[in-house]
């Protein structure tokens, strides 16, 4: 069986960690049994074990430092390999992540700026589940990434807000609080929540607001609002979320006493093309912020 570049790089990261929990937590943004899933598939391929494993610790074997540095080489080679190709392609392309419909008038905007700017150059979207808190960026899946703070410290992610916005709420017609025109969260509070994955972290607690009823859990916003439609639960939004998800089966009211919600451009602060630094000033500049904020 071949092995996989993302193989390796799962091997990489449990190998400078020496744990499977701050390899899956805080640098690969996986479920701890996914990446432990991987590494023996890994193994099996290999026919060789890696890591010695008991509860409390986690060594490589003589096997695993073999491999380490042939594993970094071969990462390291597959990433100059893609950039080359890239940057060698007749129209080089920018692939902006998302997970909620981005709307505001952002793109088109962008998109123009982009074009007088740098001709050559096209932007591509990939949505990205819930699941990954880095909005598709620390697996190298998008170039940038339209993202609700917060997203993971100390994951080599830079941002900039582009706007803040009050958090609504959204509940099924015949809900008891329908009728009020402004929801104290106080009220909320002990209501059943749509909530993203476990793995989205702290933007999942974000958009629970400290709500602990959890009724569903759902991978994107398409998911999450028919489960609201269908009586399921209530769940939080950005305001200017609420005309991009308008639909007749679905109540939408700004909450009070909540602090507001940022939406933010995010890269990899190791990324330094032209091209980056360009959307980033593009979407500041579409919402007329300061261009010299950052977060």
């Amino acid at each position: 069986m071949d092995v996989r570049v993302r193989d390796l790089r799962y091997f990489i990261a449990v190998a400078e960690e020496l744990s499977f929990t701050r390899a899956a937590t805080e640098l690969l943004f996986v479920s701890q049994p996914a990446l432990s899933k991987q590494i023996r598939q890994l193994e099996t391929s290999l026919r060789v074990t890696l890591f010695d494993r008991d509860r409390r610790t986690v060594t490589l074997t003589a096997a695993g430092a073999a491999l380490l540095p042939r594993a970094r080489q071969i990462v390291e080679l597959w990433e100059q390999g893609r950039r080359e190709a890239a940057a060698a392609a007749r129209q080089a392309t920018l692939t902006v992540g998302f997970q909620t419909r981005i709307g505001r008038g952002l793109i088109p905007n962008v998109t123009e700026r982009m074009r007088a700017a740098l001709p050559d150059w096209r932007l591509t979207f990939r949505q990205v589940p819930w699941g990954d808190p880095s909005v598709g960026l620390a697996g190298g899946d998008v170039d940038v990434a339209i993202a609700w703070l917060p997203i993971p410290d100390g994951a080599g992610l830079s941002r900039r807000v582009v706007a803040t916005e009050q958090r609504w709420v959204a509940m099924p017609p015949g809900h008891r609080l329908a009728d009020r025109e402004r929801i104290p969260f106080a009220e909320l509070v002990d209501e059943p929540f749509i909530a993203m994955p476990r793995s989205a972290g702290p933007l999942r607690e974000f958009w629970l607001g400290g709500a602990t009823r959890i009724a569903a859990e759902t991978e994107n916003a398409e998911e999450t609002f028919e489960a609201v439609a269908s009586g399921l639960g209530v769940v939080l939004l950005a305001a200017g979320n609420v005309e991009i998800y308008q639909r007749d089966d679905v109540v939408f009211r700004p909450v009070a006493d909540l602090s507001p919600s940022e939406l933010a451009v995010a890269w990899r602060s190791s990324d330094r093309r032209e091209a980056v630094r360009l959307f980033v000033n593009a979407c500041v500049g579409c919402f007329c912020e300061d261009p010299a904020q950052s977060a």
